[in-house]
């Protein structure tokens, strides 16, 4: 039944006059901000990208999830409180966004805060969590929200991860075929664009978790800005070899991991290793670098059906010249930004998270055997309404 003042409704007429605009909103496997694109959508033709940002967490939740992503343990309340707290946090920064960007924010697709996933070896079978409920999402932003996107891909038979693979293809629709697509944020994952086979897409181990964690715990900074330590020092072969034994690497697609197995633990062993053998940070970082790209030199030549004609790097690691270097070095494949077809890199996820959301209410499927593994036919996310006695002009503020 069509109810003409149902938020639901009026989404379908927005959509249909080609004037729904759309946020998605995220905080990557980093953890180093929200990420916030806004996109107008119509039932035909291409979206229209209008803006995207990236807004700091306020301070105590910035400071709770550091604490929580290097490996401190969570009870049932710290659990309800930070779900709470992280969807009232990508609710406020969508519509806060929208407002300066003088839109009506219809929709939004919200990722949530990834704080467990499984590493291929959980004997009970995949299993994934992201934190910032819906349902918040939509009272603090006003508008109505899909989240929790993943837990239907696992439901399917998936691994939950990496969902961007499934439309890349959307995303890239002008970029030349055979094409590898690199996201580069707290883990590496691959996507693989042919003309005439569906996409093919997997994690091909850490990228900015191991790289950051390192340069918090060497340098006393955030990230090694630029890779500016990394470029100063010496790539150890030895210690490159040893680590490019993790079993994780030999595994056959589909297959994804996170920072259970790449995440706090493994930082302090890489530490240690390096350590006990008194190499100096920059070359830590450097060996840390030609990991993270090796890892993925060696994910494209095994597992890729052909060779690529160019790598699109996206994701905040598109931005360290250190690592695109070693990535063209290693890979023998002209990487460059996917901001020459028209896409940011740092936008990419929130985009796709965004064009998720639509798919959703329009019903369609969004799940691929050679992407994640899961059954076609899966619908992604979940739907929560916003408070529908207000309007998005009556939504809450920070």
């Amino acid at each position: 039944m069509f109810v003409p003042e149902h938020p639901l409704s009026r989404l379908w007429l927005a959509l249909a006059r080609g004037e729904a605009v759309v946020a998605g909103v995220l905080s990557g496997t980093s953890a180093d901000g929200i990420d916030i694109a806004l996109l107008r959508f119509g039932v035909a033709g291409r979206p229209q990208p209008l803006a995207f940002a990236t807004r700091p967490f306020p301070p105590y939740l910035a400071g709770e999830l550091r604490a929580v992503l290097d490996g401190r343990a969570l009870g049932a309340r710290e659990i309800a409180r930070l779900t709470r707290d992280l969807g009232r946090a990508f609710g406020r920064a969508a519509r806060t966004f929208a407002d300066e960007q003088r839109v009506a924010l219809e929709l939004v697709g919200s990722h949530g805060q990834t704080v467990y996933h499984h590493d291929g070896n959980e004997p009970t079978g995949p299993a994934t969590l992201q934190l910032g409920d819906g349902d918040f999402v939509a009272a603090a932003s006003g508008a109505l929200t899909v989240s929790d996107f993943r837990s239907a891909d696992l439901a399917a038979g998936g691994e939950g991860a990496p969902l961007s693979g499934v439309l890349d293809g959307e995303l890239f629709p002008d970029a030349p075929r055979p094409l590898a697509i690199l996201n580069l944020g707290g883990m590496a994952n691959v996507t693989f664009l042919a003309a005439d086979a569906p996409a093919l897409a997997f994690d091909t181990g850490p990228a900015n978790a191991l790289l950051d964690g390192l340069a918090r715990a060497l340098l006393a900074q955030p990230c090694d800005l630029d890779g500016a330590a990394a470029a100063r020092g010496r790539v150890n072969g030895a210690l490159l070899t040893e680590f490019l034994r993790h079993p994780f690497f030999e595994r056959a697609p589909p297959k994804s991991t996170g920072r259970d197995t790449f995440g706090a633990e493994h930082v302090a062993r890489v530490l240690s290793r390096t350590q006990a053998m008194k190499l100096a940070p920059q070359d830590v970082l450097a060996t840390a670098t030609a990991l993270v790209a090796e890892s993925v030199a060696r994910a494209l030549e095994r597992f890729l059906p052909a060779r690529p004609r160019e790598l699109v790097l996206c994701g905040g690691g598109a931005n360290n010249p250190s690592l695109c270097r070693e990535l063209a070095l290693r890979t023998r494949l002209e990487a460059r930004s996917s901001a020459v077809h028209g896409l940011a890199p740092e936008a990419r996820e929130a985009t796709f998270f965004a064009h998720l959301a639509v798919r959703f209410v329009l019903a369609r499927p969004s799940t691929e055997p050679r992407v994640t593994g899961a059954r076609r036919g899966g619908v992604l996310g979940k739907l929560s309404l916003p408070p529908l006695a207000s309007s998005a002009d009556s939504a809450p503020r920070p």
